[in-house]
């Protein structure tokens, strides 16, 4: 299996991994104009790009993923709720659904909160075992911190819905897990953000003071004290959907 990390624009964090046997990845939160990397990437590392995944529609970035897509022939996946908003044809990811990637096996979990269409990938290796080495959370858990509830205009509810997410479909997991978010230190799409890339989903257990919380407590927290929209989110998703 091969695995990089590449940091972009406006803190996100995009990832591109795969298995090099049989020649084939995935792209990850794509962020517009780094698609001839992903294309470089594939190239060096001999792969064919069959699955570009977005986590979710950003708003604070605009995504490359259907653009990236396009030029590798590769499928542009959402989640299967963005079918009442996108303007465009896509490949819906349900929840519990494997996208084979050669060796690499990629499960959907959907982990409403942050935004109603909100995934993460849960990625396995199968040359390496049959339990999963690590999750890419999206903009649902980061190093330090949560995913920011208030996008979709319902702060407490997207809040409640998201510790439900949390509790149910990532804290479960192994304590050793890694996990690799969508954003790190300097984005909007959460606060206090931590500048360090990658975590464990045991250490964040320990040290991120959400993850502890009784669900009241959890609303109130991640409701307090939300950050600024994104500059120009309404264009930025606009455009993310095809509008």
């Amino acid at each position: 299996m091969f695995f990089r990390q590449l940091a972009s624009r406006e803190a996100t964090l995009s990832y591109f991994f795969g298995c090099g046997g049989l020649g084939k990845a995935v792209a990850v939160d794509v962020v517009a104009g780094d698609e001839d990397w992903f294309v470089e990437e594939a190239q060096k590392a001999g792969v064919r790009i069959e699955y570009v995944v977005d986590t979710h529609v950003h708003a604070d970035h605009y995504s490359g993923g259907r653009a990236l897509a396009q030029v590798t022939g590769a499928k542009y996946c959402l989640h299967e709720s963005d079918r009442s908003v996108a303007r465009f044809d896509f490949e819906p990811l349900s929840d519990g659904r494997v996208l084979d990637v050669g060796n690499v096996q990629v499960e959907v979990r959907h982990t409403p909160g942050h935004t109603l269409d909100s995934v993460c990938l849960l990625v396995t290796d199968r040359r390496r075992g049959e339990a999963p080495w690590f999750a890419v959370t999206g903009d649902t858990l980061f190093v330090g911190a949560i995913g920011r509830p208030d996008l979709a205009g319902r702060e407490a509810e997207m809040a409640a819905m998201l510790y439900d997410s949390l509790h149910g479909k990532l804290l479960p997991l192994p304590d050793e897990l890694e996990i690799f978010p969508g954003h790190q230190a300097g984005s909007v799409c959460g606060a206090g953000l931590s500048g360090k890339p990658s975590s464990t989903l045991g250490f964040e257990k320990r040290w991120n003071p959400a993850l502890s919380m009784r669900k009241a407590d959890f609303v109130r927290y991640l409701t307090a004290e939300i950050p600024p929209r994104p500059d120009q989110m309404d264009r930025i998703v606009a455009a993310n959907i095809g509008a």
